[in-house]
């Protein structure tokens, strides 16, 4: 990577920060990834797979294999408190997670393969949309245009505050929980405040349901049986004091390593919920959202990214424990070899989602450089 071209993608990457768009709305940002793209030369665009989403295919010399690598498109709705020259410009919402950052690394990707093909195979630029919400890949894998990109191998990576700047931490399986919020919604028959007893008030199963529920879960160590409960919101009936309430909401999030697990920790939810709201005699519905199956690394792209780190002298440390956070990368594993990694963002970077995060651009050519690497180590 040139100094030149190093400037160009800073500055894009500056450009997509001040305009972030949220999950499912990448529009603006699809049409701009467009268009570097074609100035690049891609022999192919796909464009919305899965909503905004789009695929780059650069194609080698002869036949071989197919290797695709993949960033997000999507921004948090959350308010950036920075005060960088380049800060959101759109109240409410902002690149709090380095998808900005992981895009231009992509676009670094695409920069070099125009000016220099694999020998074999091809190479597929996944460009997703909607990772925030767990909806995204699952959809980008639905369109009816993957078939015609469909990888072999599949690579990614995540931005990790807390690991030293530019180091890799490289998971030999396991790279992310499986995570779900479930939704309890309790229904009883509301009353004057003064006669209670001529309603029925979900307070009570509320209030036993939200310890309940809490000690299904209580975290430890990131092994196969490890399964954490959140509570995360709670609302009861109206804000007055006039009546007593017919209606309750508890949100908790369900957070596992295994997908096996995560299905016995749902069932054990439902167990809890059918229990207590029946013996007072209401009815419930439990819906799931923000769904994450969990991100399992397979062996022969771990093979391949090790290898890239290492032949681009990039400090790397391969580890049997995966991140608590979910990401819906996994989704790729299902019918390609697929593999994420973390690169640190430095010990002192603010966490990921915080106000104050901003992706460190001197990630940028780390994170191009073992992409091709790992490429041209497979394809020539």
């Amino acid at each position: 990577m040139t100094p030149q071209d190093l400037e160009r993608l800073i500055a894009l990457r500056h450009d997509l920060h001040a305009a972030p768009e949220i999950s499912g709305a990448e529009h603006a940002t699809a049409r701009r990834i467009e268009d570097e793209l074609r100035d690049l030369g891609a022999d192919q665009i796909l464009t919305g797979l899965g909503g905004t989403g789009l695929a780059a295919v650069f194609d080698g010399r002869a036949p071989g294999q197919t290797i695709g690598i993949r960033c997000e498109l999507d921004a948090l709705p959350i308010p950036e408190e920075t005060n960088l020259s380049y800060a959101s410009q759109v109240p409410g919402k902002g690149h709090l997670c380095g998808h900005d950052g992981h895009m231009v690394m992509v676009l670094g990707v695409a920069a070099a393969l125009s000016r220099q093909r694999p020998e074999t195979g091809r190479v597929v630029l996944i460009f997703q949309p909607a990772e925030e919400t767990g909806e995204g890949a699952i959809a980008y894998r639905a369109a009816p245009e993957f078939a015609e990109i469909s990888p072999d191998i599949v690579l990614s990576l995540h931005n990790l505050p807390g690991l030293t700047l530019g180091h890799v931490s490289l998971p030999r399986s396991a790279a992310n929980c499986a995570s779900r919020g479930a939704r309890i919604r309790l229904t009883g028959r509301t009353s004057h405040a003064a006669a209670p007893q001529d309603g029925l008030s979900p307070a009570t199963t509320l209030a036993a349901l939200m310890g309940q529920l809490s000690a299904l879960g209580s975290g430890g160590g990131l092994d196969e049986n490890y399964a954490l409960t959140t509570v995360t919101h709670a609302e009861l009936g109206e804000k007055t004091f006039g009546v007593s309430p017919g209606f309750a909401e508890l949100w908790v999030t369900l957070r596992t390593v295994t997908d096996t697990r995560m299905d016995a920790l749902v069932d054990a939810v439902s167990d809890h919920v059918a229990v207590c709201a029946e013996a007072q005699g209401l009815t419930y519905h439990i819906t799931y959202h923000d769904v994450f199956e969990a991100c399992t690394n397979a062996s022969d792209a771990v093979a391949l990214l090790e290898t890239a780190c290492n032949a681009e002298s990039v400090p790397i440390t391969l580890t049997d424990t995966p991140q608590a956070f979910s990401e819906d990368f996994g989704q790729f594993g299902k019918s390609a070899q697929s593999a994420m990694f973390w690169l640190g963002a430095g010990e002192d970077q603010p966490q990921l989602h915080n106000p104050d995060y901003d992706f460190p651009d001197a990630l940028i050519p780390t994170g191009t450089g073992i992409f091709l690497r790992a490429i041209h180590t497979l394809l020539g």
